[in-house]
């Protein structure tokens, strides 16, 4: 097996969660560093919770994302089906061979019988497994237990009294015993196979040689590699992931905050800062950089530098990572993110004119760089929509009160007259000009004018602020202020 394959292989029985996607960038930048395969399955054998949309949003977010797959749904391969359902008669074969090779038999326990049995485990302080009660039925018995109308599972026959070894590139050397472990089920009553059983019979088929997984799945390797030996099978390598917690330490779950990434999208996180968070999440590069993009990710990756030790999620590091982001990334990107979120909001229309498209370019170049994700540039541009304001502190008055006022709101008057094309820099050179001419310090121009357009001390850049407001918005803002505050005009 000289070619690295490896496999993502999510469960479509809900949204792709935030660990799943950690997963499958893992094995995606381990897969395009080594010049390998990235397969996409669909383990979709649990029915009654499996559906067509989750397989749907649990795809397009991995697109969302930037992870593409080699062979899969949309793409094929030459290992098809890659949806589990599909592939059931492949399984039934190697069901019958384990039968005729006596290393699975059926079982005819009842679930109340089982988890009866595994209750008294419990109260014997016994680790809980599975008796062997059917191990040794005759085709008699077996026959009239089916005449009984029982339903039988098939069970794979663990050997007794060995070791079982995971030789994990992350976790190291770990060893199971196989008497702790309990011969599990193959196929359940209804035919179909259970997770342990078709994911080796999917890798082997699908020549995966490395299988890149959450650690939570480290438990299942020795059924699985036990599976490989009694099949005569060489099995891949196995590389368990830490698992990603809560930032208390506890584990991520929906009432800590969200845990899909849908969620993140639909807030208007991007998806390249999505990507370079997850990325460093168990992950770590050498030296201090922090941004990657994709392609970067991909040079740096090395399994040697995945930890083991859990990986902790920082939302504070989320969301200075994507507001680094929508500050870097083209202006005309971040409008067409933002306009949606401004819709909804009741700031702008359905339909905007091209006019009105480059006015909102400047309203979202102006505030951009505080939100930490696009839905959150709502709450900063009431400014440049409400001409309707009051002042935030009644102190604020007082400054409109100062003596130099009139003459600072005259002088911008007439330069706002004179100025035929008022863009952020021709506004600029107003506002130098007034406190140059009037011979003022800054704060004596600029603060009295911010407070006169806005109602409040602080706020976008003052000369963006002017352009972006246009001639008579400035000039009748500002006298509404003045008015508001006593002073004659």
């Amino acid at each position: 097996m000289d070619k690295i394959r490896v496999r993502f292989a999510p469960s479509p029985t809900g949204p792709l969660h935030i660990g799943g996607a950690r997963t499958a960038l893992f094995n995606w930048l381990f897969a395009r560093k080594n010049n390998g395969v990235m397969v996409l399955r669909i383990e979709d054998t649990d029915l009654e919770r499996s559906t067509e949309e989750s397989e749907r949003n649990i795809l397009r977010d991995l697109k969302w994302l930037g992870i593409d797959w080699d062979e899969g749904p949309g793409v094929g391969g030459p290992y098809a089906p890659y949806r589990q359902t599909e592939r059931l008669e492949i399984y039934r074969e190697y069901t019958e061979r384990l039968l005729a090779e006596e290393k699975a038999y059926y079982c005819f326990c009842s679930e109340e019988e089982v988890e009866e049995e595994r209750q008294r485990q419990l109260a014997r302080g016994e680790m809980p497994r599975y008796s062997g009660k059917c191990r040794n039925l005759s085709r008699a018995e077996q026959e009239r237990c089916r005449q009984e109308g029982r339903q039988a599972v098939v069970r794979f026959r663990v050997p007794s009294g060995e070791k079982v070894v995971v030789e994990d590139l992350v976790r190291g050397r770990v060893e199971f015993d196989s008497d702790g472990i309990g011969d599990f089920v193959l196929v359940k009553s209804d035919g179909l196979p259970t997770y342990n059983y078709a994911c080796v019979l999917d890798d082997y088929q699908m020549k995966i040689s490395h299988v890149l997984r959450g650690e939570e799945h480290l438990s299942n390797t020795p059924r699985q590699i036990l599976l490989y030996q009694a099949l005569g099978w060489e099995p891949p390598k196995f590389a368990h992931i830490s698992l990603i917690l809560a930032e208390d330490r506890s584990k991520m779950s929906k009432r800590k905050g969200d845990v899909a990434v849908e969620q993140y999208r639909d807030k208007g996180y991007l998806p390249e800062a999505v990507v370079n968070f997850l990325a460093l999440l168990g992950w770590s590069p050498e030296g201090e950089e922090e941004i990657f993009l994709l392609d970067e990710l991909v040079q740096r990756f090395d399994l040697n530098r995945v930890s083991r030790a859990p990986a902790v999620f920082d939302m504070k590091k989320l969301q200075w990572l994507n507001g680094h982001y929508i500050k870097n990334s083209p202006l005309e990107r971040i409008t067409e993110l933002a306009v949606p979120y401004l819709q909804k909001a009741g700031y702008l229309a359905e339909e905007l004119t091209p006019e009105e498209w480059e006015w909102v370019k400047m309203v979202v170049a102006s505030v951009r760089e505080y939100p930490s994700c696009i839905s959150e540039i709502v709450e900063h541009v009431d400014v440049f929509f409400n001409d309707e304001f009051a002042f935030e502190e009644e102190g604020l008055k007082e400054i409109l009160q100062q003596e130099q006022v009139p003459q600072v709101v005259e002088a911008l008057f007439a330069a706002l007259e004179d100025t035929t094309d008022l863009t952020p820099e021709a506004a600029k050179k107003i506002l130098r000009n007034i406190s140059k001419g009037l011979k003022l310090g800054g704060k004596k121009v600029f603060m009295p004018l911010r407070i006169a357009l806005t109602g409040s001390s602080h706020g976008p850049e003052l000369n963006e602020l002017i352009a972006i407001l246009g001639k008579e918005r400035v000039v009748s803002r500002i006298k509404r202020s003045l008015a508001l505050a006593g002073v004659a005009q």
